[in-house]
């Protein structure tokens, strides 16, 4: 697959997601932060129970106008005293940095208009929640082109550090609905799986050893 036709993707899969209704928007997030919320619940009972360290550190994201809203289930989750963390960009060639959040904290506005936590002492995420643009059903991801996440995720590969990778997305950002030959390029990294309003993709993420 050619750089053009992944910038044209991109364009494309924007413009799907300019079409929502605002209250389409609030429910199929809805749905997203109840299918996440039932997903972790689950993994941890199944850590607990087979005396395995449950994970206890999320990764996620302060959603962008167009992006899945997940702010509501980040506060319930910090609420009950899991470790929510959000991603600060320190250089435009460096992996990023993820750092504790908690309802109220103070967030300021970092690169592309994201916005960051303040700098405290970095966390390594159990579970990192990916902003998805597009996505296929094996779960190749196509992120807004600057890389970052696919550097940060090798970047863990080379550590030995293994959190459970799920992009977060509309089923608007199904890949080969709008190009079946699509192929990610070999520096994408390939999630565990991607969460959509109606699915996940490939399946449910399984149990890992935290």
């Amino acid at each position: 697959m050619s750089q053009n036709t992944a910038a044209e993707l991109r364009v494309r899969l924007k413009e799907s997601r300019k079409h929502f209704a605002a209250e389409d928007r609030q429910r199929a997030s809805l749905l997203i932060r109840a299918r996440l919320y039932t997903w972790l619940a689950l993994m941890r009972e199944h850590c607990e129970s087979n005396n395995k360290r449950a994970p206890n550190v999320i990764a996620a994201f302060w959603p962008l106008t167009d992006e899945p809203d997940l702010i509501p289930l980040l506060e319930q989750w910090a609420q009950a005293g899991l470790k929510v963390v959000l991603p600060r960009i320190s250089s435009t060639a460096e992996p990023l940095k993820f750092y504790q959040w908690h309802k109220g904290a103070t967030l300021v506005a970092g690169p592309f208009g994201v916005m960051e936590p303040e700098v405290s002492v970095p966390l390594l995420p159990d579970v990192i929640l990916v902003p998805t643009l597009g996505f296929t059903a094996q779960g190749d991801r196509l992120g807004y082109g600057k890389g970052f996440y696919d550097r940060t995720l090798a970047h863990f590969k080379t550590t030995g550090h293994r959190p459970t990778t799920i992009g977060v997305a509309w089923a608007t950002g199904d890949i080969h609905a709008i190009d079946p030959n699509y192929q990610p390029q070999p520096h994408d990294q390939r999630l565990d799986a991607v969460i959509t309003p109606e699915a996940w993709y490939p399946s449910t993420p399984a149990p890992k050893s935290f």
